[in-house]
């Protein structure tokens, strides 16, 4: 006779299943793919991400803030990753296909390692988080990749979903809680090394300053000429310079 919990299924067990069930009904080149994504590729386009988020950045008005906030981006990762290490090793938790054997795994050397949390989902959406301080329609971006890759670790037949799912409540509370006090030291850091000679990793260097520079000062003997209206002339370019 049966129960109602006998009735009853595990749908963090469920989900992997219907999910890594695809890889099984999907042409070879495609698992390949995914693999690739999974473990790589993600982590590429976040590179990429950043590196367009910092030409950006240094192009803003308010750049050393901004630069502090990219600066975030690595250091809350890292953060993260750090804070795994004594979770991993308190809940213990084996890769699926270790329990269920009817998973087909696409990666190697997995086994052995704690599949609770994802380092990959925590990494990937730590980077989407603290971009999107930074940065909305990149930060927005950055999340649709950090979503993609807990599917392909799930895909791939890795991680439970409740590991992505772990892993990006990781990343979001390390990111969010310590971002004041991250930025509390680093933007007045980005602003010291704004007049150093990396400066120009902050900010932009301004176009055209020199030119400008130029017309002005050949406008000073004309303005001797002409008399008190061309001095008048001559006192406006640095207002000119910031309109511009």
């Amino acid at each position: 006779m049966s129960t109602p919990l006998a009735d009853t299924t595990n749908p963090d067990l469920d989900l992997l299943y219907a999910v890594n069930g695809l890889a099984k009904r999907s042409p070879q080149w495609l698992d390949h793919m995914v693999s690739w994504v999974g473990e790589y590729g993600i982590l590429i386009g976040l590179a990429m991400l950043g590196l367009v988020a910092w030409l950006q950045a240094r192009r803003r008005p308010d750049a050393p803030v901004a630069m502090a906030g990219l600066l975030w981006v690595p250091i809350s990762v890292a953060l993260a990753e750090l804070a795994n290490l004594p979770i991993a090793a308190i809940v213990d938790r084996p890769r699926p296909f270790v329990d269920h054997p009817g998973l087909l795994v696409l990666v190697d050397g997995k086994a052995g390692t704690h599949s609770f949390v994802s380092d990959h989902s925590t990494m990937t959406m730590g980077v989407a988080v603290a971009l999107f301080l930074v940065n909305r329609r990149l930060g927005w971006i950055a999340g649709g990749l950090a979503v993609l890759q807990g599917f392909c670790r799930m895909f791939m037949g890795v991680h439970y979903p409740t590991d992505v799912i772990g892993g990006f409540a990781l990343a979001v509370a390390v990111v969010l809680l310590l971002a004041p006090i991250a930025m509390a030291v680093l933007v007045p850091f980005c602003h010291a090394l704004s007049r150093t000679a990396v400066a120009p990793l902050i900010r932009a260097p301004e176009r055209g300053g020199a030119a400008r520079a130029g017309t002005g000062t050949g406008t000073g003997p004309r303005g001797r000429r002409r008399g008190r209206g061309a001095v008048r002339t001559g006192e406006q370019p640095p207002e000119s310079d910031l309109a511009a």
